[in-house]
């Protein structure tokens, strides 16, 4: 049974509503074609932090990366999909679905999903057909206004980061942001976030991992590194895609328990940090709410202490009743 979804993607101020259906996991074209953002608007891949691509006029600051349903020519467009499954394309300047992409990360794209309110985080690897849709089964888990957004390199262009708004009907009751804290647990390791992040600076963030009170010291690569991490900006989802100091194999980093990463945020605000890390062949997500500039922002959670691990504010295992971390969060 088919029910009503409005898919609705931001340019550079402008909101473009898309008509669409939607039938359990389905997701239809848009009917009418996005406006295509200024040349200064920027993706978000990259260290840092989506706001490096495209010249500056001196007068117009570097968009985050996600903001933009289109950016350069390049435009997502989700597409209609079998129920349970979602589909995009992107379609190039010649409006043409693209077919060639470059693997960056170990993949030609990357799609991450999250609910706005921040309540739900999924990080999953579609596969391209020939004509150049994209199809994965869907991560959009349970009720709610959900963004996804596309991660990926064209041959011979620049990485992107495109987003879109997708409304999944049903009753949702909105989760408010967990406090900032230093320390998360999940599925029995625990994470501890060393370093803040600094609007306009680039700052060292460092993620430490120990299970049972010891550190981990055998993290497994993914893609292509020890940890991945994604920062999405409470309000408008801003998306900084930022990877760590190091590979695998050079020689001087090892694995764990320490993952270092070079970011750059924005603007101060409140962030929600999501770090996938592989161990024992299982990729899990860690996840922090972290300030940055003025604890007194507004919109930013208030700290009720210092929370510790395995406390609601710091604990981000996926379970049935856990707002922040979906239940069956995957990564393919």
């Amino acid at each position: 049974m088919n029910t009503a979804t409005k898919l609705s993607g931001f340019a550079l101020g402008l909101a473009v509503l898309f008509g669409a259906t939607y039938g359990v996991g389905r997701v239809a074209d848009p009917v009418a074609p996005p406006a295509e953002a200024p040349h200064e608007a920027t993706g978000g891949h990259g260290n840092d932090g989506g706001s490096g691509h495209g010249g500056d006029n001196g007068a117009t600051a570097h968009l985050p990366g996600g903001l933009l349903v289109s950016d350069r020519g390049y435009t997502l467009r989700p597409v209609d999909a079998p129920a349970g499954q979602f589909a995009f394309q992107v379609t190039g300047p010649d409006g043409r679905a693209v077919t060639a992409y470059d693997v960056a990360h170990d993949k030609r794209m990357h799609l991450i999903v999250a609910r706005r309110d921040l309540s739900g985080f999924r990080h999953v690897h579609p596969e391209m057909a020939p004509d150049g849709t994209w199809r994965v089964d869907s991560p959009l888990a349970g009720p709610g206004v959900w963004r996804a957004f596309a991660d990926f390199t064209p041959t011979g262009g620049e990485p992107l980061t495109l987003g879109v708004d997708v409304t999944v009907p049903g009753a949702l009751t909105g989760r408010p942001l967990p406090a900032p804290a230093t320390s998360t647990t999940v599925d029995g390791y625990t994470v501890t976030l060393t370093g803040a992040p600094q609007p306009g600076r680039t700052a060292e963030l460092t993620l430490t991992v120990s299970r049972g009170g010891a550190p981990v010291t055998d993290l497994e690569p993914y893609l292509g590194a020890y940890g991945h991490l994604v920062a999405l900006r409470q309000g408008d989802l801003a998306y900084l895609h930022v990877h760590p100091n190091g590979e695998p194999g050079d020689g001087r980093t090892r694995p764990g328990p320490e993952v270092s990463f070079s970011a750059e945020v924005p603007s101060a605000g409140a962030y929600r940090l999501y770090l996938d890390f592989k161990h024992g062949g299982v990729v899990r997500t860690a996840e922090f709410t972290v300030v940055a500039g003025s604890p007194t922002a507004p919109g930013v959670p208030a700290t009720t202490g210092a929370p510790t691990a395995g406390t609601p504010a710091a604990t981000s295992s996926p379970s049935a009743d856990a707002g922040h971390g979906v239940p069956g969060h995957g990564h393919d």
